[in-house]
């Protein structure tokens, strides 16, 4: 026993603390950034994580979660096997008991086999933060089933969808800021969690290299602290701010105008006459069909130089030519044409800095400064870096142009119902400054640029739906016209969750906070079952939470649950267990095979394409399954024709053996290094049987640095297309021009104006998509705006995550507990003090649609409109085996309790979301403040019932003895 008045030392000083420890390397998953870490081993337990210095993400930094990875292998509420609901048990109470994986396999083998011979759309597979979609997505498509998404409509596919379909590629994975040539970064609605260590360490480097750093965010914490400026923006408000810059860079003539004549479409001629096409860009019929979405060549443009219409491309880009950015013009046949660009001028002329002061809280005089410091540091502080390289027409240019202005945006622009035209309006506001994939500005990723619009149709033909069969393409995937909807001839939607139909038709990652509501309620159709992979959908995932756990609980006049059948697969004890009729016990991912890849969702650096990989270091606690094998065995037992041989046998023993030899086309596998016989083939090959041993032996990462002539302008670089395409990157190697203005916006809005002839929208959405599929980037109100009374509830309430935690999973962890044990709500002292609410004293906050209580922190590091909190600290009683009247659970709260899931719309009811790309608008609610009364507990309101302790849950606060030599005799 410790002795703690003894001056006998715990351990010896002089002796090594490795001492009998071995070194594994893998990959991080305590939050999305993947970096590379070491896990020091003894006797078999983890005793100390840090970060690999071998590991090109992350260079040896590690943050406080990626070091706090040990107590997730020891946090009590550790799932260890397979439960079923007790027969007569409410969903809810947490009463199980365990059963074995070869029972929970018949189970799920029996129920799937007689769903997928009948109505396979009768299943729904939705994931939460996985990161092996490619995977999960190819098992939805093998069943036959289009109801399958992602965590990404409920995070942000407005960044994702706003970008992709305006530069080809968008922040974070696919692309971000290149602070190595970077003289001014301009950070916008970032929270701490995101790229956390690599943007620290870019960060540090571009300050200490004198480069200026200004925060736009209605909250200063995190990154935004070590800014030189912070520029503090009412939420929802960013796209005002983009367009009134974009307003001062056109009148100021601060914009990159031999850019945007050779990789954009802003010179090519857009139709003003009426008729079907209106809007869309002219074209010549001598040259075949008119260009659009999946084939953008033979568009027009003016010709300054010859006073004549030419083709944009390739005339446009000859020697010689002028195109026109301004004016109007006329066709030969008489049709009258202006170059988009001018219908940008147009656009953004009413917008100046005194209209979106008044919306944003910027002084008009902050944002015309601002937007000369963007004009003059991308043009007039621009340089050339000595780096030849020839574009996708054959001109040879002998340097390449820095345009040394970066910016960063996530889901404080994406998590909003305006998020889709706001994040489009920062693309335009960025490629008018000629930063895209140049140095200094906003640099790709492999394998992106995509196409415009990438060539991903997602599957959308009812008749496709059979039994046992495979859908003809995959369930997510990009829309380019109304005829890629997954919809019924009488527009009603295809997908459980309306996904890619008229309501939200380029809804890229579809919409899982609508699954169990739509399914709930049979719109468009009941369900059978449900799988939710790590997915919290019954707290901190769910807009509307209490609402969902009643909705989970809701049953058919025969007595059955509306979804019959709700499978959870999760390695921890959240509160989405106790509604589980199957639960499937994951493992952590210390204890199992992971791919981190070019087919998905790779970490790719700047100057080459990086895949990693996950390997076990540890073995699984008791009965843990990895997903993946779950899923590698379910695909088999079901014989999908992918996963099996014509006699029906198995093509993979294990997911290892799947990632090895799956080929998505020939050559192309999950993994890019080490590939061939012998494993001397990179980046395309044949299975390679050792690939899992090479990527262990060399810190778990595969990196390819490209040749610096292919290194930037990847949208027209030749080199960089040419090779993207044989390496199976993109479908085709033809240039990706910038969308300045998106004809594929304004199909929709034709169909929408009954101008077009093909499928059409309902009725009661025929305005809403004429008014939302605008062809240029504007800014409108949220829409939660237009239900709610403003005045009553005159503040923005938004979450962020904090840097030391992720999601729900860190909040129960011991170590990172001692940082965040609870949240508070933070508000501007002059706000809190005009509502009556002291410094640490409990308030209470409502919304239209619920209200909290909670404890109050003054801060002025929050501007006056907005109050904000931490999220996913807050815990519904005994879940995550935290101890009753633990921190969480009483003092800490959710936000999304304030939040509705829909809206009142056209008599019904509407998803609160984009109507664009269906993204969930999670930081649109508005609140009012009050104190709590004398005498009310001082708990946080609402509380939920306490559930039963499943069986098998690790439980108990194990004590974890780290890096101490062993106890002397």
């Amino acid at each position: 026993m410790l002795n703690f008045l003894s001056s006998a030392p715990l351990h010896d000083p002089q002796a090594s603390s490795m001492a009998g420890t071995e070194t594994r390397t893998t990959t991080c998953y305590m939050c999305a950034c993947r970096c590379g870490i070491r896990v020091h081993l003894r006797d078999g337990q983890v005793r100390y994580i840090d970060g690999n210095p071998d590991h090109p993400i992350n260079q040896g930094v590690i943050c406080a979660k990626g070091s706090s990875g040990i107590m997730k292998q020891h946090s009590p509420a550790r799932l260890t096997q397979p439960l079923l609901r007790k027969p007569g048990s409410e969903r809810g109470a947490g009463e199980f008991e365990p059963i074995s994986w070869d029972r929970a396999f018949e189970i799920l083998t029996q129920r799937l086999s007689h769903i997928r011979a009948t109505d396979p759309k009768q299943f729904a597979l939705f994931t939460g933060r996985d990161q092996m979609q490619a995977l999960t997505g190819l098992f939805a498509r093998q069943f036959g089933t289009p109801n399958y998404a992602a965590h990404g409509g409920f995070c942000s596919v407005n960044m994702a969808a706003g970008m992709i379909y305006s530069i080809g590629g968008s922040f974070w994975e696919f692309g971000g800021p290149d602070l190595e040539h970077a003289r001014l970064f301009v950070m916008i609605g970032t929270a701490e969690d995101h790229h956390s260590n690599p943007m620290k360490i870019a960060l540090a480097r571009f300050k200490r290299a004198g480069g200026r750093f200004i925060s736009i965010n209605p909250v200063r914490t995190g990154y935004s602290a070590i800014a030189d400026e912070w520029i503090p923006i009412r939420p929802g408000t960013d796209g005002a701010l983009f367009m009134a810059l974009l307003h001062e860079l056109i009148a100021q003539d601060l914009i990159d105008e031999p850019f945007l004549r050779r990789y954009t479409n802003a010179p090519q001629l857009v139709v003003l006459d009426d008729g079907d096409r209106d809007g869309l860009f002219a074209f010549d019929p001598a040259a075949g069909p008119p260009g659009d979405g999946r084939h953008p060549h033979n568009k027009l443009a003016w010709d300054l130089a010859s006073g004549q219409v030419v083709h944009a491309y390739p005339q446009g880009v000859e020697d010689g030519r002028r195109l026109a950015l301004e004016g109007h013009y006329q066709l030969p046949d008489g049709t009258r044409v202006a170059p988009a660009f001018q219908l940008l001028r147009e656009r953004v002329a009413t917008t100046t800095p005194e209209w979106a002061a008044a919306i944003t809280g910027i002084p008009a005089e902050r944002i015309r400064q601002l937007a000369r410091e963007l004009g003059v540091t991308a043009l007039q502080q621009a340089f050339e870096l000595p780096i030849p390289w020839t574009d996708a027409w054959g001109k040879h240019h002998p340097v390449t142009q820095a345009r040394p202005v970066a910016f960063h945006a996530m889901r404080g622009l994406a998590a909003h119902s305006n998020g889709f035209q706001t994040v489009r309006a920062l693309a335009v506001l960025m490629s008018v400054l000629g930063t895209i994939d140049a140095p200094g500005g906003f640099r790709h990723k492999a394998p992106y640029p995509r196409h415009i619009v990438p060539n991903y149709r997602a599957f959308n033909d009812p008749a496709m739906i059979k039994p046992n069969t495979p859908l003809n393409a995959a369930p997510l995937g990009f829309p380019a016209s109304p005829e890629e909807l997954a919809v019924h001839e009488d527009g009603t939607p295809l997908r459980i969750d309306h996904a890619f139909s008229w309501e939200h038709p380029l809804s890229a990652h579809g919409l899982m906070h609508n699954v169990i509501t739509n399914a709930v309620r049979g719109d468009p159709y009941p369900i059978d079952t449900l799988l939710i992979f790590m997915a919290n959908m019954a707290w901190n995932s769910t807009m509307n939470t209490m609402e969902v756990r009643a909705k989970l609980n809701e049953r058919r006049e025969d007595g059955e649950y509306k979804i019959p059948f709700l499978v959870v697969c999760d390695a921890f004890q959240s509160e989405m267990v106790a509604f589980a009729d199957l639960v499937l016990p994951d493992t952590t991912y210390l204890e199992r095979h992971d791919v981190m890849s070019m087919l998905d969702r790779p970490i790719s650096e700047f100057d080459g394409p990086v895949d990693s990989v996950r390997v076990p270091v540890v073995p699984p606690l008791g009965e843990c399954k990895p997903f993946q094998e779950v899923l590698i065995e379910l695909a088999s037992r079901l014989q999908f024709p992918a996963f099996t041989h014509e006699d029906g046998t198995r093509k993979f023993k294990d997911y290892p053996d799947f990632i090895v030899n799956y080929q998505a086309q020939p050559g192309v596998g999950f993994l890019m290094g080490w590939r061939g016989k012998d494993g001397t083939d990179h980046l395309r090959g044949d299975p390679n049987p050792k690939q899992w041993e090479m990527y262990a032996k060399n810190n778990c990462v595969f990196q390819h640095h490209l040749p610096r002539d292919q290194q930037f302008m990847r949208n027209w670089n030749r080199g960089y297309l040419d090779l993207a395409k044989d390496k199976g990157w993109r479908q085709r190697n033809d240039p990706v021009q910038l969308a300045i203005y998106s004809d594929t916006l304004q199909l929709f809005r034709l169909a929408a104006q009954g101008k077009r002839s093909g499928r059409q929208p309902p009725d009661h959405l025929r305005q809403r998509i004429a008014t939302y599929f605008d062809p240029l980037p504007f800014w409108y109100e949220p829409l939660e705006n237009a239900s709610i009374d403003t005045e009553r509830f005159p503040l923005a309430a938004i979450t962020q995550r904090p840097m030391a935690m992720y999601h729900s999973w860190d909040s129960q962890n011991a170590w990172l507990r001692q940082i965040h044990s609870h949240n508070y709500l933070h508000v501007n002292p002059v706000t809190a003090q005009a509502a009556g609410v002291a410094d640490g004293g409990w308030a209470w906050v409502t919304s239209t649609w619920g209200e909290v209580r909670c404890m109050v922190r003054y801060s002025d590091a929050v501007e006056p409109g907005t109050v904000w909190t931490w999220n996913a600290i807050g815990k519904g009683a005994g879940a995550w085996q935290l101890a009753p009247g633990a921190d969480e659970s009483r003092k800490g709260f959710l936000l999304n309790h304030l939040i509705t899931e829909e809206l009142p719309f056209a008599g019904g009811r509407i998803s609160n979301s984009d109507p664009v790309t269906g993204q969930a608008g999670w930081y649109d609610v508005r609140v009012r403040l009050r104190p709590a009364s004398p005498g009310e507990p001082e708990e946080t309101f609402p509380q939920v019932a306490v559930p039963s302790t499943p069986p098998g849950v690790l439980g108990g606060a194990r004590k974890v003895l780290a890096y101490l030599a062993p106890r002397k005799p």
